[in-house]
Formats: C-alpha cells, structure tokens, sequence
C-alpha cells in the first residue's frame, strides 16, 4: 500500500525505534519490566517532562485512559469530556469496564475544547445522590478536532477543575505533535499547566506499539501496577515496548518526527485552500485536518485508492499527516482531488 493520509496508525515504525528493537533483541534481559530498557525510558520520560512523576507503560492508547482514569474513579463516579473525545467515541466503554461503571459525561465546546465554563457548568447543574458524583476531567491534546490548548488554556481549565474538586486527565496520543507546534517545554503542557496524569503517546509518531500512563499526582499511582497486571498490560518482554521509547525521547527524535508531521499538514491545508469548493473545517494546529469537499468528490478518491475517514462528529473528512508523509505525497493528493472536481 502507498502512504496514505487516513491515519498516522497507518505509517510504519521510524527508524530510531527500530534501530532501539534490533538492540534490545542482542541479549537476554529480566522480564515483566524489570529490565534496564524499561528503567532508563521511565527516566527520560521524566527528564523530557522536566517532573518527578511515576511512569507505567502499556500496550496501547485506549489501555491507557481506561486505566488512568480507573486509577481516579470509583464505580459512581463521572468523568466529563468532550462529546468527541476518543475515549468516548473508539474506546468501546473501556474506560466504563476498567473502572468497574463509572461513566463518560459528554459535553460540547468550540473547537473541540472544554472551557472552565462549561465545566462549572456540568458540575453545578447536579450533585444530587441519585447523580453520578463527577471526580474527573479528561482533555485530548491534540483534540480529536486537531486543535491545540495553550498552557494558558490548560492552566484555567485545570484551575477551575480542581477549584471544583475534581482531577484533570490528559489524553496525550499526540502530545509530541502538540509540544512540536506550540513550541513550548513538555512541562508547560502537562505538570506545569495542572495535569494530574497523562497517557504519553508515541505511536503517532513513529514507534510499533506503546504508551505512557504519567502520574504527577503519585498518590493517584496507588497499587497502578496491579491494575496492569489484571488488565492484560503487564509485557512480559517490556524491553520491546519500553527500548524505542529511550531511543525517541534521548536526542529529540519524537519532537523532529511529529514537526514534520505538522509541517506536511501545513502544507497540504494551504493547497487545499486553493482548491475551489474545497473548505477546511477546524484550524490546522497540528498533523490533522478536517475537510470538507464537494458531493460526490470522497467517493471519486477513494475509488483512486486513497484512505480516509469519515468524521462526522467533528465534521468533514479527516486527513492526517505522519512521521512519514512526504511531499510527493500532498502532491499526488491534490492532483487527484482536482481530477475528481475535473
């Protein structure tokens, strides 16, 4: 298959994490995570989040916010997140299962945000004991709308969640291509700005399989590990999981990856632009864009052999640039969209 614009899933793993496999692959090492691979990634995500946080690593996105929030929750209690949020629209009640009920609230905001506002808005409409009693917030940054929060952002919207005595959750599957565009220190965007635990990513950007569960808050890291265990995400040969993230975050590859991703992104919004009857739907932050093209068009490019989807909760069609997009790409796809409007 060519390079597709569906999902930076499809792209393979980049060279950095594959050279860290091969070297992990030499020898015999401990199991179950008790191998120096997994010790030394667990410290540079701690030196890249400049933050004495506790690090636990998992086989997948959707692994990791069910159990981060798990670790929050009691079975009564709510946590609130935006209508499109990935952990409420692909996680198939995930986070409900693992946390043994307690229940996603959806709530709207522009550009697919949650403002304090509409925050303190959900937990004063109720606090009876027939509710769900609301213990968390959780963000995706970037948003499943491909849009950004500034630290300022962040910080207002975690002020105002934990004024209200509740804990925020970051959803973090693309945090390198948030960091990478806003230009700002990991901290900014994570501890600094209020976030209690995160779910690290680095899929997006380049490795086979892997995410981080973060707790700035170590007292929410209470008996985590066990929660892996029973859930399935205990690797028994961590090394493989744990190795290419090292090799991502020593010397700045996951930032150098997820840039170009956003630059490609970049790129392809402002040939769209020029494209007649073509309109882009959200503001271009990071490696997605959302599209929408004349009737019929979607169609004509699929049949041509293009992958993307359909997101009709955030609207338009998505297109998402990776690690490895290249410009020959952007180049094929507009040329293909513009015979399609023939």
């Amino acid at each position: 298959m060519r390079r597709q614009l569906a999902s930076d899933n499809y792209a393979g793993v980049c060279p950095e994490a594959m050279a860290a496999l091969a070297d992990a692959n030499r020898l015999h090492a401990d199991s179950y995570g008790e191998d120096p691979w997994t010790a030394e990634a667990a410290d540079h995500v701690r030196r890249v989040l400049d933050a004495d946080c506790q690090v636990f690593f998992v086989f997948n996105g959707t692994a990791a916010n069910a159990l981060a929030l798990a670790s929050l929750c009691a079975p009564y209690h709510g946590v609130l997140a935006h209508e499109a949020a990935h952990l409420e629209t692909d996680e198939c009640g995930a986070p409900e299962l693992f946390s043994g009920g307690a229940k996603v609230l959806t709530l709207r905001g522009a550009a697919g945000k949650l403002w304090p506002a509409d925050v303190e808005r959900a937990v004063r409409a109720r606090s009876d004991l027939h509710y769900r009693k609301l213990r968390a917030v959780s963000v995706a940054q970037s948003t499943e709308s491909g849009t950004l929060y500034t630290p300022a952002e962040l910080q207002a919207l975690a002020a105002a969640t934990h004024a209200l005595g509740l804990k925020l959750h970051l959803d973090g599957a693309r945090f390198a291509n948030a960091v990478a565009a806003l230009g700002v220190a990991p901290r900014e965007l994570s501890s600094q700005a209020g976030v209690d635990v995160m779910s690290f990513g680095l899929t997006k950007d380049g490795l086979a399989a892997g995410e981080a569960v973060v707790f700035f808050d170590r007292t929410l890291a209470a008996d985590f590990e066990y929660r892996c265990k029973q859930a399935g995400q205990l690797a028994s040969k961590m090394r493989f999981i744990t190795a290419p993230w090292t090799a991502m975050l020593r010397d700045g590859a996951w930032l150098t990856r997820a840039r170009h991703a956003n630059a490609m992104a970049a790129e392809l919004a402002a040939r769209l632009r020029a494209v007649p009857g073509v309109s882009l739907v959200h503001p271009v932050e990071a490696n997605a864009l959302f599209v929408r093209f004349p009737a019929g068009v979607p169609e004509k490019l699929w049949a041509r052999g293009w992958h993307f989807y359909d997101f009709a909760v955030v609207g338009g069609m998505r297109l998402m640039c990776a690690w490895d997009t290249q410009l020959e790409d952007v180049d094929a796809f507009v040329a293909d969209l513009r015979a399609a409007l023939g």
